[in-house]
């Protein structure tokens, strides 16, 4: 995996999660970051770089490395501007652009 892990030949069902039933119909959310967090060694750059502010260290998870690895704290505010995958030194980011509107 490179840094620049922009992911734009993926189809856009690979990156919805489904929540909880509505009607009898489960939504799916969109998310523009999956994280490797068993790589992260908690260096916080991707944070200090992040316009929306929606990464944060996980301070309730400590991976193998003995770090807090970084968690997405709100996926409906990233931009998928990717400025967490160029800095991270670890390449923990892989990035999605999200689906257009039709």
């Amino acid at each position: 995996m490179t840094v620049a892990s922009v992911a734009s030949r993926t189809t856009q069902a690979d990156h919805l999660v489904s929540t909880s039933p509505v009607g009898g119909a489960v939504l799916a959310a969109f998310l523009p970051l999956e994280i490797a967090p068993e790589r992260c060694k908690g260096c916080e750059l991707c944070i200090s770089v992040c316009p929306k502010d929606v990464l944060a260290l996980d301070l309730a998870v400590v991976n193998r490395l003995g770090h807090h690895p970084v968690r997405l704290t709100d996926a409906a505010a990233c931009t998928s501007c990717a400025f967490c995958a160029r800095i991270c030194p670890d390449a923990v980011f892989t990035v999605y652009a999200r689906p257009r509107k039709t």
